[in-house]
């Protein structure tokens, strides 16, 4: 059901998708859509969570966390951080970008959302930037605020945006332009 409310979203905007679409596509009732998800800000919510998970068996903040953990070479754990990106920025982008769009034109439900999943992506930022410090990883000086600032920059939706969007850059090209801008102001 996810994947039917996620192409009506994305092909027609979240203001003009409706609920009575989202269940006739998914085969579902209406009534099963609000049960399970409260409605539209809910739904997206999901679809969002959804995205975080990744490609793989294991979601992908279980296997950043594994990969802080193991990491010995900082520029190699930076190359996985593009990594995760140009996996999980096809699915995830587009997703904030209907959210920020949504909250832009006046819907305060979304709005609401827009700030707990920048500001949920800023905490998992820092987790990060301190896991990475307390290895050791980062040149000194390097503080965790920093750190967390340079890792929300290139996780962001309006990076996507304006990178694979606008300009025609593959995910993996993303990829790897973030694992250079860890690099060049992380290292």
């Amino acid at each position: 059901m996810l994947a039917h409310a996620r192409a009506l979203f994305l092909s027609q905007s979240y203001g003009a998708t409706t609920i009575a679409q989202i269940a006739g596509v998914a085969g579902v009732s209406a009534e099963f859509v609000y049960k399970n998800f409260g409605g539209k800000p809910g739904l997206v919510r999901a679809i969002y969570d959804e995205s975080l998970l990744g490609v793989e068996d294991v979601p992908a903040e279980a296997r950043s966390d594994a990969a802080q953990q193991a990491a010995t070479d900082a520029r190699a754990l930076m190359a996985q951080f593009g990594r995760f990106v140009s996996e999980l920025s096809p699915r995830g982008s587009p997703i904030m970008l209907l959210i920020r769009d949504a909250a832009a034109s006046g819907d305060a439900d979304m709005a609401a959302l827009l700030d707990a999943v920048d500001n949920a992506r800023y905490e998992r930022m820092l987790h990060n930037a301190r896991q990475v410090i307390a290895r050791g990883l980062l040149r000194p000086g390097v503080d965790e605020d920093e750190a967390a600032d340079v890792f929300f920059m290139t996780t962001s939706a309006e990076l996507y945006e304006t990178l694979v969007i606008k300009r025609g850059w593959t995910p993996e090209r993303l990829g790897k332009f973030v694992e250079g801008t860890l690099e060049a102001n992380l290292l």
